[in-house]
């Protein structure tokens, strides 16, 4: 039984897991950029904004690329506060200006001091942890500690404190920390392990991984990440979180599957 999921999802992944995947994807957008800086600022706030169809998902970051004069990091690290008037316009269903002058805010203070946006995480992970939890919780914490900052804007980072599924930034994590030879995800990133990686669990993907008896647990929450996560991991215990490919795939690209519905 466990051969044969297998084998059928690794011929998803690589049904899905290559290059043509990108052009209609959110991760689209930080493949634009060709510095890491770049591609960390603009696909976590993709990410972020990942809600909705794909296609308004993808109009939206490109606005923000242009707010941003097609630099993030350069825009981030130099813009002055009048810069930011021109983000008080932006809105991507209930993410506004408030929460977007916020981002810039975090972000300008953040790569002042320090290079990668992977330290945000890895800072609050034990070398001997299972996957990214504390990290996630960690991050939560560290995003909102300035002074100023709304708490309206706290509904757009997820933490597993408060048992969502963090599919957003799960997603962010996948596309920074995975490597392999297929170009999509980036694995800019060196401190996280993929192993360590957490299934971006959306309703397509829980829809498609309980008809495959991958989830058993009734509620769709935290802990049904991490039980959806550890059975990928008696699949491929190294890289189980590439199997959100197959998943994704089956549950949104493919209209023929026999496991969508």
């Amino acid at each position: 039984m466990l051969t044969d999921i297998r084998d059928f999802m690794e011929e998803c992944v690589e049904k899905y897991n290559r290059p043509s995947f990108i052009e209609l994807d959110p991760i689209s957008i930080p493949h634009r950029f060709s510095d890491n800086r770049d591609k960390e600022i603009i696909g976590f706030w993709v990410a972020i904004l990942s809600w909705g169809q794909r296609k308004t998902i993808i109009n939206s970051g490109n606005k923000l690329a242009a707010l941003m004069d097609e630099s993030p990091y350069d825009f981030i690290i130099n813009h002055t506060e009048s810069d930011r008037k021109r983000f008080l316009d932006f809105k991507h269903r209930t993410f506004n200006g408030t929460d977007a002058l916020y981002f810039l805010q975090f972000f300008q203070e953040f790569y002042k001091r320090h290079n990668s946006l992977e330290e945000a995480f890895a800072r609050f992970m034990n070398p001997d942890d299972t996957d990214v939890e504390n990290g996630l919780a960690g991050f939560h914490r560290f995003f909102f500690q300035l002074p100023d900052a709304p708490q309206r804007t706290q509904k757009h980072i997820a933490t597993p404190l408060r048992k969502s599924t963090c599919k957003r930034i799960n997603m962010f994590l996948r596309w920074m920390v995975r490597t392999d030879k297929k170009g999509v995800d980036f694995g800019i990133w060196n401190n996280i392990s993929p192993a360590q990686l957490l299934v971006p669990l959306d309703v397509h993907v829980d829809r498609v991984a309980r008809n495959m008896g991958l989830i058993t647990r009734k509620q769709t929450d935290w802990q049904t990440v991490l039980e959806l996560t550890e059975n990928l991991r008696k699949l491929d215990p190294t890289d189980p979180v590439k199997y959100d490919y197959a998943l994704f795939g089956l549950g949104v690209l493919d209209e023929d599957n026999p496991v969508k519905n």
